[in-house]
């Protein structure tokens, strides 16, 4: 027997992919203390903690209106099955987080969806689960967004906003037929 035939079993590990979102980033720099585009390993037994107090917060983040611990995420296995999950507490006394269109007051707990949008102030991130088997650890990894994630992702999901009369004709109907809209007595029809 080789030693590659001997060799253990390579475990795939759980990754929570982050993308980070502010206004104000680019003059006021308060995910500079972020680790972009680098995964990070998180014992499963420790909570993963977001906050501006950096001797709390692995996750930093440079705001004095961001809480103390703003948030947490812990890591778990699902009760009488082999699937893991997390599950997202807020810890600000002073503000709400919400979680898709869940909102958590101070405490509150929930199990964090596979991809969902997290916002508490003008703070926007998309949280992503990449499923993995390895009981002992996790990943993060963290990007930044140039954009509003909302904003993206409701342009991405939604059909197009343009109101439809009452004829149910589209008004881009008549411009893709090169005839520009026009007036009918209701009468007329």
């Amino acid at each position: 027997m080789s030693s590659f035939e001997e060799a253990e079993t390579e475990e795939t590990v759980t990754c929570l992919h982050l993308t980070f979102y502010h206004p104000c980033q680019g003059e006021k720099l308060m995910f500079r203390c972020l680790n972009f585009c680098k995964r990070e390993q998180v014992r499963a037994d420790e909570a993963a903690k977001f906050g501006r107090d950096s001797s709390l917060c692995h996750y930093n983040l440079m705001d004095t209106r961001v809480s103390r611990i703003q948030f947490s995420l812990h890591f778990y296995r699902k009760l009488h099955t082999s699937e893991y999950g997390f599950e997202i507490k807020n810890l600000s006394k002073k503000t709400k987080l919400t979680v898709n269109q869940t909102e958590l007051g101070y405490l509150n707990k929930i199990d964090l969806p596979w991809k969902c949008i997290i916002c508490f102030g003008d703070y926007q991130i998309l949280a992503e689960v990449q499923e993995g088997e390895s009981v002992d650890y996790f990943e993060t990894h963290l990007h930044l967004a140039e954009a509003p994630i909302l904003q993206e992702r409701c342009l991405q999901c939604l059909p197009s906003l343009q109101p439809m009369p009452e004829n149910g004709v589209s008004p881009s109907f008549f411009l893709s037929q090169g005839k520009s809209p026009t007036e009918i007595d209701e009468n007329e029809l």
